[in-house]
């Protein structure tokens, strides 16, 4: 491979990155704008505190340590966010009767709302994204396939060395 291509492939990668930070704040912007035509009246302004709603909603009930894990963030950021999630009647905390000690969290019908309207988005987008890549061959997903999981390692295992 040339030098050349080298230097195009990352400048589409630098632009790739741009443009998902951007895409970030138009799809918040557009799941706020859906929520209010859904007439859903509290939604969390950032898409972190949307994502564990998701987290929750899928796999409920979960704990604090789990929904780290799952989402790849510290326990004390998912503290916060689900202290804030708490205070905003989005989720509710309770105890299993045969572990009073460890802390679970569930949606209460007001976070139900904003988890279906986020599923019922990603699925839009899931959709579109296939049709997108019916575009290729099967041999090209392929090769983009590997490509993505080469790239979502090294990007892991760079996030790792430098925690």
């Amino acid at each position: 491979m040339s030098d050349l291509t080298k230097q195009l492939i990352h400048e589409m990668y630098s632009r790739l990155l741009h443009l998902n930070e951007q895409r970030m704040d138009t799809e918040l912007h557009l799941f706020l704008k859906q929520a209010t035509v859904d007439q859903i009246t509290f939604i969390p302004k950032n898409m972190t505190a949307i994502h564990v709603i998701d987290c929750i909603g899928d796999n409920e009930p979960i704990n604090n340590t789990t929904i780290a894990k799952r989402m790849n963030l510290s326990k004390a950021n998912i503290t916060k966010i689900s202290a804030k999630l708490l205070d905003e009647g989005l989720i509710k905390r309770f105890q299993l009767n045969d572990n009073k000690k460890e802390i679970y969290f569930r949606l209460t019908s007001k976070g139900k709302h904003v988890y279906d309207l986020h599923k019922k988005l990603h699925k839009r987008k899931e959709q579109q994204f296939y049709q997108f890549l019916d575009s290729f061959s099967e041999t090209e997903q392929e090769v983009i396939l590997k490509f993505l999981q080469k790239l979502t390692t090294r990007i892991a295992e760079e996030q790792i060395e430098t925690t």
